[in-house]
């Protein structure tokens, strides 16, 4: 009997994923396919391409590609007894929401692979020739796809299942990079009374498809509190942030306070201004700190305080260039997501996005001289291109059809200011005809991503309906 998408899903929220740990998950497909006799093959990259002929009848039927990536963004809540390297995730339901407790979710990419299993192990479905590729660390660089072998694959059509909201088609993407900037300063030890300061609770978000929509960065937001924060002290530590495409939800510092007077005074005052004018995008933010006894830390000297703190008030950050027309569609946008405070110096993550690859080399020219002003290196990898808008897909047509038919309701087709693995298909593979589509998940990359159990399942008829109508 054929099994249900949402029974794989569970079985990859039980197998730990993150990004960069992508053997147990690829060892999964790969005997998935070879208990029901698929052809199938993984490369040194762990992508896995599991290949599943047509049913009969579909033979000259154009082949069709299923695509998703089996890495997630990690992040839990601070202060939570996980670990990401061995534990599954504990999924909770509430209402029509599947979520995972205290921890991201992975709906983001896991539906889109769960869903490609369940049609592989379906007996009753419909559809042309199937080739299921399953690419690794998309979401730090899209590196399994960039590595993949797309010589063997014959698909004319790709179904792209890495979107997050229920009746949109996205037929075009932005393309991007990972910034890393390091900041390189001497310190120097001195022995004082600590304070630790954490900003947390802010909702976060993916970096590019809710950069626009006006959600506090902590990191920044922690900077311009230390550029005001009175009194004598230096800085002994700094974190924030989880994945360079995540908007970071807290940060934190560790102070060395050599006078105290009117600190906390400022402190106190300055949480219940930042709870107030970020009530609308943040409602949850908190700021709070307690104080650590007398030991010896190593500290910035202050000229190095002064650089730092104006570096990251100075990167680029949020939207950059808005469409005229549409004032949700990002054109240009960069997030500072993580800060690192380590032996050689202060690291700090940058996502540059762009529709367009000479605004995107323009900004980082912009993030080279604001990085070497203040001392600063940077350095860029994991380039991926964007995916050009396809005039006459078929693809289109029938996606807008199918979902009128089964809802009665229009489909929005759209360009995001995202990065898809479909902009390194349509480099590699440029006669492939692809849409992008999938349920609702909310608030991915962060502990509040939800999936709508409803919206899935309609999403599960609508991909099973164009499977068994392409032609």
């Amino acid at each position: 009997m054929s099994r249900n998408y949402l029974d794989f899903f569970k079985e990859l929220c039980r197998i730990p994923h993150g990004s960069g740990q992508m053997e147990a998950i690829s060892r999964y497909c790969l005997d998935f396919a070879e208990a029901r006799g698929l052809t199938a093959w993984r490369d040194e990259a762990n992508n896995v391409v599991i290949v599943k002929e047509a049913t009969p009848g579909r033979e000259k039927d154009g082949g069709v590609m299923l695509q998703g990536h089996l890495d997630m963004v990690a992040v839990q809540e601070p202060g939570l007894d996980f670990d990401f390297q061995r534990e599954p995730l504990r999924l909770r339901t509430q209402g029509d929401y599947l979520y995972a407790e205290g921890t991201s979710l992975g709906g983001d990419d896991g539906i889109a692979v769960a869903m490609a299993l369940a049609v592989l192990d379906s007996q009753e479905l419909s559809h042309p020739r199937l080739e299921c590729v399953f690419t690794t660390d998309e979401e730090i660089g899209m590196l399994g796809a960039a590595q993949l072998d797309m010589s063997r694959l014959t698909s004319r059509y790709l179904l792209n299942m890495d979107s997050e909201e229920e009746g949109h088609l996205v037929v075009s993407c932005a393309g991007g990079a990972h910034g890393a900037v390091l900041f390189p300063a001497g310190r120097q030890g001195e022995c004082q009374e600590g304070l630790r300061l954490e900003l947390s609770g802010l909702t976060g978000g993916h970096s590019g498809t809710e950069i626009h929509k006006g959600r506090g960065n902590a990191i920044r937001l922690l900077a311009e509190l230390l550029d005001e924060l009175p009194g004598d002290w230096a800085l002994a530590g700094l974190q924030g942030g989880e994945a360079d495409n995540a908007i970071p939800s807290s940060a934190s510092a560790v102070l060395s306070i050599r006078q105290w007077e009117g600190l906390e005074a400022f402190l106190e005052q300055k949480g219940k201004q930042l709870a107030a004018d970020w009530k609308a995008t943040d409602p949850h933010l908190a700021l709070r700190w307690e104080r650590q006894p007398v030991q010896e830390r190593q500290v910035l000297e202050a000229q190095a305080l002064e650089a730092l703190l104006a570096l990251i008030l100075n990167l680029p950050d949020g939207p950059l260039k808005i469409h005229p027309q549409m004032q949700e569609l990002v054109l240009l946008s960069c997030n500072l997501g993580v800060a690192r405070w380590e032996e050689d110096g202060v690291h700090l993550t940058l996502a540059p996005r762009s529709a367009q690859d000479e605004d995107r080399e323009d900004l980082k020219e912009k993030i080279q001289e604001i990085a070497r002003h203040y001392g600063a290196s940077v350095s860029f990898s994991g380039e991926y291109p964007g995916w050009p808008l396809r005039q006459d897909s078929r693809l289109q047509q029938l996606a807008a059809q199918v979902y009128r038919e089964q809802t009665g309701k229009e489909l929005v087709i759209e360009g995001i200011h995202a990065g898809l693995e479909c902009g390194i298909f349509s480099q590699k593979m440029p006669q492939l005809d692809m849409v992008a589509f999938g349920p609702d998940i909310l608030n991915i990359h962060s502990t509040k991503e939800r999936l709508s159990l409803s919206s899935a399942e309609r999403i599960w008829n609508f991909l099973t309906e164009m499977l068994r109508r392409i032609s």
